[in-house]
């Protein structure tokens, strides 16, 4: 029995390092996740790297890409609302210019009637408004001779009045086509004083249209109403043109694939005659071994 006792102690004594030899491996994964937990730590703990100059640039660049969107489309919005606000106060009264047909010398005015008058009833006319868009409820109505004598030469060699044969008579007197505008440009006040009553018997340089004679106006440029008409149409659409196709081209993608697309890629769709031919003449050989 002792001896039994013996070596069974003694085997337990021999398997003992063989455990101790297998704990061994556990203990150096343990310590080798506690470093690389350590180091994971120290890294966190680390300030992060600064941006690269790449990154500086592309961030820099996309804030712009949103800046400059924002303007043309504001761009493109007042632009719409400028062409319309245009079309009323200088497309029309310019191409209504152009249709009329002024002849660009001065011929000689005189005045015959001036009416001051207050009033819608009183005001169905008017020789000088300020605003175009709203009633005439004081206006100033005057009405004038004109002969077709240029003015230039009206001052050369003065006529007498009684005895000038005027080729229109009574004829209203318009501040400009639409007998309308607003200040600083179209003062109606200065106009009365300068084409009024006070001015009776005083002959004035005066625009007649070769297309309607009834008509009579104080103001005509021929280089102003033509300059006026295509800085008003130009300006508005080429913006509005340029904005949206600017932003389209960032934006839609169909467009950006359109722009960025090869010419190859029609060619590459559909064979050639000489493709078709070797792939007929390759079919044929197939049959034949068959």
């Amino acid at each position: 029995m002792r001896s039994n006792e013996l070596r069974s102690s003694s085997s337990t004594l021999s398997a003992a390092p063989s455990l101790v030899t297998m704990s061994k491996p556990s203990l150096n994964n343990s310590k080798a996740s506690l470093t690389h937990s350590r180091q994971s730590v120290a890294e966190s703990d680390k300030e992060p790297k600064p941006p690269t100059r790449e990154e500086m640039i592309a961030e820099l660049l996309e804030k712009a890409k949103f800046y400059t969107s924002l303007c043309l489309g504001t761009t493109a919005i007042l632009s719409v609302f400028a062409f319309l606000f245009l079309i009323p106060f200088v497309v029309d009264p310019a191409i209504s210019t152009i249709v009329a047909d002024y002849d660009p010398v001065p011929v000689t005015c005189i005045l015959t009637e001036h009416v001051y008058a207050e009033g819608m009833r009183n005001c169905t006319w008017s020789s000088c408004r300020e605003g175009c868009t709203t009633a005439a409820i004081r206006c100033h109505q005057i009405l004038v001779n004109y002969s077709k004598i240029a003015y230039h030469e009206w001052q050369k060699e003065p006529r007498d009045l009684n005895s000038v044969d005027w080729d229109v008579m009574d004829t209203k007197f318009l501040v400009n086509t639409e007998g309308c505008g607003y200040p600083p440009r179209v003062n109606c006040t200065e106009f009365a004083k300068k084409y009024g009553s006070t001015h009776q018997g005083e002959p004035f340089p005066c625009y007649y249209s070769r297309a309607y004679p009834e008509i009579v106006v104080a103001r005509y440029s021929w280089d102003d109403n033509l300059k006026h008409l295509i800085l008003s149409l130009i300006i508005p659409n080429v913006l509005f043109a340029v904005s949206i196709g600017v932003l389209s081209y960032w934006y839609c993608p169909c467009c950006d694939k359109a722009c960025h697309k090869s010419p190859r890629v029609y060619a590459e769709k559909y064979p050639t005659k000489e493709n078709k031919l070797l792939c007929r003449s390759d079919d044929e050989e197939d049959e034949l071994d068959y």
